[in-house]
């Protein structure tokens, strides 16, 4: 099981996976945004999503967990 984490503080602009869906690593899973700038969070390792942490609109803090990759 891996976590993604958030790798800055800012709003969850964006989620482009659901529960269920199946990523590879690297694939783009949130897109922050922070001081008017969009920030790519890829998956570390493939998987399955098992459960989204956050949602859009949702303010996260550097470290927060994301999401949950099985």
């Amino acid at each position: 099981m891996a976590e993604v984490k958030a790798s800055m503080a800012g709003n969850v602009w964006k989620i482009t996976v659901n529960k269920g869906d199946k990523v590879e690593e690297d694939q783009e899973v949130v897109i922050l945004e922070s001081m008017k700038m969009e920030i790519p969070i890829p998956a570390e390792e493939g998987g399955t999503v098992k459960e989204l942490k956050v949602a859009e609109g949702d303010f996260v803090n550097e470290g927060d967990t994301i999401l949950v990759i099985e």
